[in-house]
């Protein structure tokens, strides 16, 4: 598989499910995920019909594991 990230305008959405954490209190204040082919779109709950960014897993593993290891948390 090819680690090339599609144009996310050229992607249907309209079978992904959605996820966001738990975390966002249910006040619709998160990002949400979803699996689109091998790729990870990543969309704002807030503005959900725009355009989602596209990720790679790699990308996605490596954002996650540096929030777990707390190097964004000067962002919160």
């Amino acid at each position: 598989m090819s680690t090339a990230k599609p144009n996310p305008a050229d992607l249907d959405f309209s079978g992904v499910t959605w996820e966001k954490s738990p975390y966002s209190g249910g006040n619709n204040n998160c990002v949400e995920f979803g699996a689109v082919g091998g790729f990870v779109a990543v969309r704002d709950s807030q503005r959900p019909e725009q355009t989602p960014l596209i990720y790679t897993r790699d990308e996605i593993k490596a954002m996650i594991l540096g929030a777990k290891a707390g190097h964004f948390d000067h962002f919160a």
